[in-house]
């Protein structure tokens, strides 16, 4: 396959350049012209290794929409959604158009946000590196070659880590900067090279769109049972997503980002963008599989220079080591990125207090309050500066890629679960028997047995308790786990330091979840954690 430059290019969008660009490229040459740049190096069973230099995760703080007439009433301004004037805009776009004009060399991709064909959103990316180029080809959906010579782009990003960022001409923090403009339909991506911005600013478009289509976009990920059950896994990164829905014995949707419209849960994406840290064929045999095939990329993972052996284990260049593969490179993956509707909603949380059970059953009411909450732990290595797991609440577990307010995708939730008659579970994926530092992490069999339990039914006819803190049904007892894992309570060696870091936690739920209360009705506000006094410890 030669370019395929389609006939709506780069000049019909007042877009110059003297560059050579290569359009629409798929792997075998954008590797070797990875390769030829010096921009990577082969590892020995065929992944493109790179380094994305200082910046290993997501620059959260240096991430802006553009606030004029179609966002001022729309988006949710705060510590997350921070506002960029149009003028600011007017001059990092004029000087990205100017940096775009002087390259030498351009690669260009135009992609699908989303999979279901009446949901989806056209995306042109426009990269300096041809390793980003492939990136984004593999993680997006890559339209038949019949649909590229008339692609007219809906949206455009342009992704240019060598663009240095002025914080006095553009008002930006630093010299890196993401920048929003659903005015403009376009998105400017500079002073960075990891490749998580551009997948995560067409997840944040496809937030921003379609909710006032009624569709429900979700920062999960999502498989198919043998009984064509679809089960969505909604958690941050790092709580397990991509991990527990590689199953073999589970259809694979997707891994990350999902839509839920009246008929299918459709995948955003074409591709997995999997953590790669301590990665092992007996833990994860679909991922790791993944790691010894020619097409995938592998970010900031470790390679001997000589024997071009990869070192999963070593952490020197980045916790959040990541590789991209295609969706068909997991066995079991799903021919359209397409499922039915889902009979199980998973919200996974890493719980870096050690308080909550490995699994819970939940209300309609008390996923709603869960969801808005989004509690989990911020795993190091995920955003620059968090170099052990916290506590945090991100609302909608995914709360950095959601531009409007919180009640519009818990309300769509809730309508959602309602109409489906959905079962409702919450998984904690993180310590068990102490809080972080002396408790240790749920080990993942016995997650992966918990799972299975809820979603072929093994749960339905266990003896349950409710949790005194949380009000929340919790089992007694499941096939193939351990009993005593299922009370957190009593994995502590020291059950007062339990009670009180439980009371803390409640607290600071309830703390939290104080901003939402006049957006929810009074069954979901009834679903909060009960608050008590923390008492001392000693």
């Amino acid at each position: 396959m030669t370019d395929m430059k389609p006939r709506h290019g780069l000049d019909a969008q007042g877009i110059g350049t003297g560059a050579t660009i290569h359009w629409n490229l798929i792997t075998a040459p954008l590797v070797e012209h990875a390769i030829r740049r010096g921009e990577g190096r082969l590892a020995r069973h065929g992944p493109l290794v790179v380094a994305t230099g200082k910046h290993t995760g997501r620059s959260a703080q240096d991430k802006f929409i553009v606030r004029d007439a179609e966002t001022e009433d729309n988006v949710w301004w705060g510590k997350t959604n921070k506002p960029m004037t149009p003028g600011h805009f007017a001059a990092l776009k004029a000087d990205f158009l100017a940096e775009v004009g002087a390259r030498d060399e351009l690669f260009v991709q135009d992609l699908f946000g989303g999979s279901q064909p009446e949901h989806r959103v056209k995306v042109r990316v426009i990269n300096e590196l041809a390793w980003h180029n492939l990136f984004i080809r593999t993680l997006l959906v890559r339209p038949e070659e019949s649909e590229l010579a008339d692609f007219v782009p809906e949206y455009t990003i342009i992704a240019l880590p060598s663009f240095r960022a002025d914080p006095e001409r553009h008002g930006t923090r630093s010299e890196t900067v993401i920048a929003v403009s659903f005015t403009e339909k376009l998105i400017l991506i500079g002073g960075t090279a990891y490749a998580g911005e551009m997948k995560k600013s067409v997840f944040g478009l496809l937030n921003y769109l379609l909710p006032v289509q009624g569709i429900m976009p979700m920062h999960c990920s999502a498989n198919i049972g043998p009984n064509g059950d679809t089960a969505v896994f909604f958690g941050l990164s790092g709580t397990g997503k991509t991990t527990l829905s590689a199953d073999a014995s589970r259809t694979l949707i997707g891994d990350d980002e999902h839509g839920w419209s009246d008929t299918a849960v459709f995948n955003f994406e074409g591709g997995c963008y999997a953590k790669m840290i301590n990665l092992s064929a007996e833990a994860e045999p679909e991922i790791f599989a993944t790691s010894r095939r020619f097409g995938t990329v592998l970010e900031n993972v470790v390679i001997d220079p000589e024997t071009r052996e990869l070192d999963f284990d070593d952490n020197s260049l980045a916790e959040n080591s990541r590789g991209s593969y295609p969706i068909d490179f997991i066995p079991n993956a799903s021919e359209h990125n397409m499922g039915p509707v889902p009979q199980n909603i998973i919200f996974l949380t890493a719980d870096a207090y050690g308080v909550l059970p490995p699994i819970a059953k939940l209300t309609p009411e008390q996923a709603m309050y869960h969801f808005l909450s989004g509690y989990t732990a911020r795993v190091a290595g995920t955003e620059i500066g968090v170099t052990e797991p916290s506590a945090t609440f991100s609302t909608c577990f995914g709360a950095p890629f959601m531009p409007r307010h919180p009640s519009v995708y818990g309300n769509l939730l809730k309508e959602r679960i309602a109409k489906g008659g959905v079962k409702c579970w919450l998984v904690n994926t993180g310590w068990t028997g102490g809080k972080y530092g002396v408790g240790r992490r749920m080990p993942i069999k016995a997650t992966r047995a918990l799972l299975n339990a809820a979603l072929d039914g093994g749960l339905d006819s266990v003896d349950y308790r409710r949790d005194p803190n949380f009000g929340f049904m919790v089992p007694v007892s499941a096939p193939g786990v351990d009993a005593g894992i299922l009370d957190p309570r009593e994995t502590w060696a020291d059950k007062a330091e339990y009670d009180a870091t439980a009371a803390r936690l409640v607290d600071q739920f309830v703390e939290n979840f104080a901003e939402f209360e006049s957006h929810v009705d009074e069954g979901v506000r009834q679903a909060a954690p009960q608050s008590q006094a923390a008492p001392a410890l000693a």
